[in-house]
């Protein structure tokens, strides 16, 4: 059973260029999603139980983004917009007008239970799943896969979901 549905071909390299899945179903992507692992970023430092909601809206996507910091909820509101001609794989999200960054779906499971995030340049990644917690032989099989698209596994950082609801 393929581990990555409706993927195209993987890349070898970080100089090859990053390819995205064949299309998602938005509809089906929507919902809350928990973060499982991810390239550690300057604005989720210090974050652990972090979560990232997805709402439809007519003209975008509703992002919610949450986590404990120093045992404190915070939270950020952005928008999503779908690239044309990307069969929703690639969008841009915005948190701060007028910035936008490239959001694109460079893996997903069949039943959308997880997910793998990037940038095209892979400066970020996220592993994302519908559960807190990933079957370990899950996540290192998809830790493999996206090695072999050109991601560093030492910048892999692995978040912590253990908080109480």
């Amino acid at each position: 059973m393929p581990l990555i549905v409706n993927s195209q071909e993987n890349m070898n390299n970080k100089t090859d260029s990053l390819q995205t899945v064949a299309s998602v179903d938005l509809y089906r992507y929507m919902g809350q999603w928990y973060e499982i692992a991810l390239y550690p970023t300057r604005f989720e430092k210090g974050c652990e139980c972090t979560t990232a909601e997805y709402y439809m809206n007519e003209k975008y996507v509703q992002v919610i983004n949450k986590c404990k910091k120093n045992g404190k909820e915070k939270q950020i509101k952005g928008k999503a917009f779908v690239v044309p001609n990307s069969n929703n794989t690639k969008l841009k999200v915005q948190f701060f007008w007028p910035f936008k960054g490239d959001y694109w779906i460079i893996a997903l499971d069949k039943d959308y239970n997880w997910a793998v995030v990037s940038s095209p340049d892979r400066n970020y990644l996220w592993i994302l799943s519908r559960s807190k917690k990933m079957e370990p032989t899950l996540y290192q099989k998809i830790v493999d896969d996206i090695v072999t698209r050109g991601f560093d596994p030492n910048r892999i950082i692995k978040t912590k979901q253990d908080c109480a609801n």
